[in-house]
């Protein structure tokens, strides 16, 4: 009989860091060095580990789990190429404040004396885009913390073979870190400009997805009765069914009528890094609540809450005077900001975008399904955000602090496998999904609730809008339109190619019918994109 105590091992000591975090699962492809060791502990911890086709892919997924679940979410690689490949989910993370912690395996320093094959300064490769970086498990803790602490982002540890099986002390424990409340002074001063207002209005960003924040913000813009505009990934913090609803604001034209008429901006958690790169258009005086300082560049607030800034929107909402628009003002307002971003149909090319986005969204509720939407970037993803209608925080994901193509899919991956009853819709042009089109095989095989739309035109859209007079070789934007029903059923799925409303309609009756990951290959006529951008930045 064995009556030894069992040591703690490098691997274990990290995975009971992330467990004590709350992490809900690894994404990740492993290699030789300690990816093994880290999953069999993981696997021992109750983290689930799901293996993605590509690194980038994982990065995404984390991502996005990340901000569905207000977690530290793992991305696993092998050294070398697979942190490289990682690079762009770290961005994306980095950008989207998401808290994923690469953990990637090392070279003993034994090692590290004569290897040069794959060697080269993995976290020094990674630091631009990380909140901080360690090796071995004693560090976990400290990146954890980093991670969550305001504003949230990516966490680097590498931990190379040897040390994963080697025994190690347990780490600190992890505390999760707090945000101070609003002083007295700043809350006074708060409450005196918003009662020097007669138009407010709320710009709702990423910050207020957070349960409690969400909820604080619904309730000021109501106390307020004033318009409350949202950014792109905070769709659904205030529904767009609901008659404060204002619109989408990007930093761009659209929006630019109802905030001219505005004499009080307030910042309810919109980050800098979610409006375009336009100057700030509008003279009235900001009161900005954030949950982390930083530099406004396009303009300086007035004022500043910086910590838990739910506190001071539900102090201002309890005694705060209303505030209403005249009748009917906000709901005109509204409508022009609707028209103005509407695709109009262009011939037989195909569906117009905001077509395909109606005719799926009202099949979805035809059918009693409610899935959360992934967008790609690219000329759809204006439609996309525009017309498809969100209820609640995180009904739409999106990579708009990077804006990268190829994140639709992963996100949407993640999004299913997190919420199986709901499930996801994946809305991508034909450039995103052949950027991340392996990951239908991981979709495919573990039989996800997952519908993949593709916006397809053969063409890069977006940038043959900016290509302006310039003179292109031919093929430098656009390529052969690839049969991605294919390449679906290929993959293990079901799909179906269609080209006007009826079909698609058709179509996703029977997709939805359907078990496991199934794919619409949609032909969509670009020719209205340029106005609608146009009409959507100037």
């Amino acid at each position: 009989m064995n009556d030894q105590p069992h040591l703690t091992t490098g691997a274990e000591a990290m995975v009971q860091s992330f467990a004590e975090a709350g992490m809900p699962a690894i994404f990740g492809v492993p290699g030789g060095g300690s990816s093994l060791d880290l999953i069999a502990a993981a696997k021992v911890a109750g983290i689930p580990f799901l293996l993605t086709r590509t690194e980038n892919g994982a990065g995404i997924m984390a991502s996005a789990l990340a901000e569905l679940t207000h977690k530290p979410v793992g991305l696993l690689t092998t050294r070398g190429p697979g942190v490289s490949n990682a690079a762009n989910g770290m961005a994306n993370a980095a950008l989207e404040r998401a808290p994923v912690i690469l953990v990637a395996d090392g070279f003993a320093a034994r090692e590290s004396r004569y290897v040069t094959h794959q060697l080269f300064d993995q976290a020094a490769m990674m630091a631009p885009v990380t909140r901080a970086r360690g090796v071995g498990a004693s560090e976990a803790p400290r990146v954890l913390a980093a991670a969550m602490g305001a504003p949230r982002g990516p966490g680097y540890l590498e931990l190379a073979g040897d040390a994963a099986r080697a025994p190690a002390a347990p780490g600190p424990a992890w505390a999760p870190p707090s945000l101070a409340a609003p002083s007295p002074s700043a809350l006074a001063e708060a409450r005196r400009m918003v009662l020097a207002a007669a138009r407010p209005v709320l710009i709702i960003g990423l910050e207020a997805t957070h349960p409690a924040r969400a909820s604080a913000t619904r309730h000021l813009v109501e106390a307020l009765g004033c318009p409350g505009l949202v950014t792109y990934k905070a769709k659904g913090v205030l529904p767009d069914s609901h008659p404060l609803f204002g619109g989408i604001f990007t930093g761009g034209e659209a929006e630019a009528p109802l905030l001219h008429e505005a004499d009080l901006i307030i910042l309810a958690g919109a980050d800098p890094v979610e409006f375009v790169g336009q100057p700030w258009r509008y003279a009235a005086p900001i009161l900005d609540l954030a949950c982390a300082a930083r530099e406004m560049v396009y303009r300086q607030p007035e004022l500043a809450i910086i910590g838990a800034w739910e506190i001071a929107a539900a102090a201002l909402a309890e005694d705060a005077p209303r505030r209403p628009w005249p009748e009917g003002r906000l709901g005109a307002l509204r409508s022009a900001w609707l028209a103005g971003l509407e695709n109009a149909p262009g011939g037989n090319r195909g569906m117009a975008p905001s077509d395909i986005v109606r005719v799926t969204q009202d099949a979805c509720r035809r059918l009693g399904a409610d899935p959360r939407v992934a967008v790609d970037a690219g000329a759809h993803m204006f439609a996309a955000t525009t017309f498809w209608q969100a209820e609640r925080p995180c009904d739409l994901l999106i990579s708009n602090g990077l804006a990268s193509m190829g994140y639709a899919l992963p996100a949407a991956i993640a999004a299913a496998w997190h919420d199986p009853g709901r499930g996801a819709v994946a809305f991508t042009g034909d450039g995103g999904l052949l950027m991340a089109v392996g990951e239908l095989a991981m979709a495919a095989a573990m039989g996800l609730n997952l519908t993949v739309v593709v916006f397809n035109d053969a063409t890069l859209s977006l940038i043959d809008i900016k290509k302006g007079e310039r003179d292109l070789p031919e093929g430098a934007l656009d390529w052969p339109m690839v049969d991605f029903a294919a390449v679906m059923r290929g993959m293990g799925g079901m799909a179906w190619r269609v080209g006007d409303a009826d079909a698609l309609d058709a179509a996703l009756a029977e997709a939805m019918a359907s078990p496991g990951p199934r794919l619409l290959d949609v032909r969509t006529d670009p020719s209205s994109y340029p106005a609608q951008i146009k009409a959507l930045r100037g």
